[in-house]
């Protein structure tokens, strides 16, 4: 019986709120309404239609990817869609340092921040690896390291307003996948960073919430030129669609999003059993020192 009282009770509660919670759950758009939020990588793909959905929704936008061009017609469009406010600022996620000062500019532009919503990638070639150790610390880099130079940066204004960090990334982060070896390293890096944090943000109290957004094939001019005559495309997810999902995930706080053509998807990469074993590990700490360290 004191086990049960100890674990089993416990862990069927977190069971059942990780199937149910969510679910019972309601997105209104107009949960964005005046939000103010970074998108990244928001030239194009996915980017640009979740800043299209947030202009729609009223929100003030700050977008960035390398492309300047791409970006001015992405604020024009946000901004004749219903932007509270629109600004763009262009760089490389190359860069560490613009990467850090581009949060505190959009910050500034924008008043603060409500939402970090972290989507950029760099190029990957789909083939097998070979010795490009270059390659992959690139690829690390961008889609890794970048990432948590923009949460860090952000930090400090999302505790302000209790915001929210949105992480895209890939079913490729989940599962092994052949011939895209560093970017699914780098996929399953954000996982493992990202979840761990909100674990840390849990405990001690950080009213900022993490969610991991991991995609399928999506049909993106990029996605669908790198996988031609590999992949079968057919089943390929909307852009437009998985946009939204993204977002309303973020908005409603979640843990995970799962999407892709595939109803199995969620239910398989969902994983119990690992929620259970991150809730059994956690109560071996010590939490006053966890807390304090």
């Amino acid at each position: 019986m004191a086990f049960m009282k100890k674990y089993l009770l416990p862990v069927l509660g977190i069971i059942l709120a990780y199937y149910f919670y969510s679910a019972n759950e309601e997105f209104r758009p107009e949960m964005l309404q005046g939000k103010k939020v970074i998108v990244t990588g928001a030239s194009k793909g996915i980017g640009r239609e979740m800043a299209y959905h947030l202009a729609k929704m009223g929100a003030h936008v700050a977008v960035t990817a390398r492309s300047e061009e791409g970006l001015k017609k992405v604020v024009s469009h946000c901004l004749e869609l219903g932007a509270a406010s629109a600004h763009y600022v262009a760089g490389t996620m190359e860069n560490m340092t613009f990467a850090e000062q581009f949060v505190a500019k959009a910050g500034k532009l924008m008043g603060g921040l409500d939402m970090l919503i972290l989507n950029h990638i760099t190029s990957t070639p789909v083939d097998l690896f070979s010795d490009d150790i270059q390659l992959v610390r690139r690829i690390m880099e961008v889609n890794f390291l970048s990432y948590v130079v923009l949460s860090v940066a952000a930090l400090p204004m999302l505790k302000q307003s209790n915001g929210s960090i949105v992480v895209v990334s890939s079913t490729a982060g989940k599962i092994s996948n052949p011939l895209i070896a560093a970017y699914s390293a780098s996929k399953f890096a954000l996982d493992g960073f990202f979840s761990s944090i909100r674990t840390e943000y849990s405990v001690t109290k950080v009213n900022v919430s993490i969610t991991l957004c991991f995609l399928g094939l999506i049909n993106t001019d990029t996605a669908m030129e790198a996988v031609a005559g590999i992949l079968d495309v057919k089943h390929a997810s909307p852009k437009e669609e998985c946009a939204l999902e993204i977002i309303k995930g973020g908005a409603l706080r979640q843990e995970e999003v799962y999407y892709d053509s595939s109803v199995l998807t969620s239910l398989l990469l969902g994983n119990p059993g690992r929620k259970i074993l991150e809730f059994l590990s956690l109560r071996s700490y010590n939490m006053e020192k966890f807390i304090n360290n």
